[in-house]
């Protein structure tokens, strides 16, 4: 990808476009949604919400004005607590379980009131949770984004030494990289990185796992190579929380014009916030209908894209894209093309750069026509790290390339346990986090013989 378009906006312009979309709560507007909440005996927010939060008590503590102690009760259940109040699909999980929103149709804010408690801890740097008394076992935890972080913060207050690898130069993985500048900025995300260090977490990064032998680590490049062989004999467990792997090819012609570009990359280089050296094409058509695909979508068109369109091959009730989220697109003057599949990327003979997006109709027409474009985004999900569990971590996988864990995330070496995307296929950062908290009481469990149970556990 060389394309040297860039946003026609100023600065200015572009920051507004990327404020958030659900600002912080000020102190009387977070006291007023706080109260009126209905404290429910039986919350099903509660239930609703994959790290089982005590929604209710959190609430309630910053109604009487105790902010520490709101955001204790939502570390406790969830690490990353702070990033998903921002990140979490509200609508869908607490917010929309609210029993508030039967009643007024208007659910308590519990994303924003989230924020507000988590935002005060962590602006004024209060160390929620400290290491525990030193157990004398270590554990390796291989990727340093939602399951990982969540499984290493647990373990650190169990008293273990625990080091996560990471092969980026900066960890937290998807919620760093990968979420919208306008939902939440990267500071946030490396924020919670910082508090979880600070419970003395070691952080290895630019270090890359390769296949398991006794050999000593190696530098190639910017990036240190440590063997599977080598962890397994440092650590008394290892926790594999290394997410997916790269986006799926389309495998049509075309496909590696100058133009063409993952939505992944697309986003990351948004995350930089150098608005200049983001590429940008005039007319951009995105192919795919999940929440990634709106991202890139929305966000091509808040950095000044003339035209922006995006491309699915099924209907829009086949989306997986959540319904807030296709509005979102549609408010920013997304246009949409349903049921048409990408069969060809159009390029100038010239300068080997996309002219266009060739489709075929898939509602029984077989009609053909073509997108004007000078940009491509490919948003159609990411391929399992088959290969690395198979080839390198030596453990078993499913018929989809997922990693096969029990009930307490172990895989079938015992010494191994592993959660998030990688084990489901891909979900939210939350459930992710509710993984790493499984993994963290059952490494515990295994080496220790005895049971623990964090807050918000089933």
């Amino acid at each position: 990808m060389t394309t040297e378009y860039c946003s026609p906006l100023d600065i200015t312009q572009i920051e507004q476009n990327f404020a958030e979309i659900n600002p912080a709560l000020t102190a009387t507007e977070a006291m007023h949604e706080a109260n009126r909440c209905l404290y429910c005996y039986d919350a099903p927010c509660i239930q609703a919400c994959p790290t089982h939060i005590d929604v209710p008590s959190f609430i309630k503590k910053i109604a009487s004005g105790n902010l520490l102690g709101s955001a204790r009760v939502i570390f406790d259940a969830n690490p990353i607590g702070a990033s998903c109040a921002r990140v979490c699909p509200v609508e869908v999980l607490c917010e929309g379980a609210c029993v508030e929103k039967t009643l007024l149709q208007k659910p308590i804010e519990i994303g924003r009131l989230q924020r507000y408690a988590t935002d005060y801890a962590m602006g004024g740097d209060k160390q929620i949770f400290e290491k525990g008394e030193p157990n004398g076992k270590s554990v390796g935890i291989v990727g340093s984004g939602p399951a990982g972080l969540s499984c290493a913060t647990y373990l650190a207050r169990l008293g273990y030494d625990v080091t996560v690898y990471e092969r980026r130069a900066q960890a937290g993985g998807l919620d760093t990289y990968g979420m919208a500048e306008y939902k939440m900025p990267q500071t946030v995300s490396l924020g919670e990185v910082e508090h979880i260090a600070a419970m003395g977490v070691k952080f290895m990064l630019n270090t890359g796992i390769v296949a398991a032998g006794t050999g000593d680590p190696e530098v190639l490049g910017d990036v240190n190579r440590v063997s599977f062989g080598l962890l397994k004999e440092w650590h008394d467990a290892v926790f594999l929380g290394i997410g997916l792997g790269d986006t799926n090819k389309l495998n049509i012609p075309g496909e590696d014009l100058d133009g063409v570009i993952d939505a992944l990359h697309f986003i990351e280089k948004i995350k930089t916030r150098d608005w200049k050296n983001v590429p940008l094409g005039k007319t951009v058509a995105v192919i795919g209908a999940g929440n990634t695909a709106i991202d890139a979508v929305t966000q091509a068109k808040r950095l000044g894209a003339e035209k922006v369109t995006l491309v699915y091959r099924r209907t829009e009730k086949d989306a997986s894209a959540y319904d807030y989220e296709l509005e979102l697109a549609r408010k920013d003057g997304v246009e949409f093309v349903w049921q048409a599949a990408p069969i060809g990327i159009m390029g100038d003979d010239k300068n080997g750069h996309v002219t266009g997006l060739r489709c075929e109709k898939t509602d029984g027409s077989l009609e053909l026509f073509e997108i004007k474009c000078d940009m491509v985004i490919k948003a159609t999900g990411q391929k399992k790290m088959h290969g690395f569990f198979t080839n390198v971590a030596g453990v078993d996988v499913d018929e989809k390339g997922r990693v096969v864990v029990n009930q307490h995330m172990q895989t079938s070496d015992p010494k191994i346990f592993a959660g998030g995307d990688c084990a489901n296929g891909g979900a939210e950062a939350v459930d992710a986090s509710q993984m790493g908290k499984l993994a963290a009481q059952g490494i515990h469990q295994s080496l220790t013989g005895n049971a623990v149970r964090f807050a918000g556990s089933p």
